[in-house]
């Protein structure tokens, strides 16, 4: 394993020269990975006492989305991608919920949620995009 940092920041790439090589080329995979960075930050901003809580549940929810989205690409047929890509979206819905919830509670009401909502946002309308274009 290379010693380099994974770079989550979307690529720059020409249309015209690009060929799709690996599920780490797709912008909603690196995105996605990208949010499982600022969910990370911001349940560690989180009481102790929910550890084993919410702030689990949101970090393994929020490593679905990505960890999902590669396994589809990899097992290379368009069923399989779809069903990946649902299960990816379906984690996605999840930490949607499990967002929302923590704004509402006294903890977390004075969290900064602005980039965590923006990727989510973002995140879920690529893979549903995705999965209109994969349908049979």
């Amino acid at each position: 394993m290379s010693d380099e940092k994974l770079n989550i920041e979307p690529k720059k790439l020409q249309a015209t020269s690009y060929k799709l090589v690996s599920y780490k080329d797709l912008i909603v995979w690196q995105k996605s990975m990208r949010l499982v960075v600022e969910i990370y930050k911001l349940t560690e901003k989180m009481p102790r006492e929910e550890v084993y809580g919410l702030t689990s549940q949101m970090r393994r929810s929020a490593i679905s989305i990505p960890s999902n989205i590669a396994e589809g690409r990899r097992r290379g047929g368009k069923n399989e991608y779809r069903h990946f890509l649902t299960i990816a979206y379906g984690s996605g819905a999840e930490l949607e919920t499990q967002v929302e919830l923590l704004k509402q509670l006294p903890f977390g009401s004075k969290l900064g949620y602005n980039i965590v909502d923006g990727l989510l946002s973002e995140v879920m309308r690529m893979i549903n995009k995705m999965l209109s274009g994969l349908k049979s």
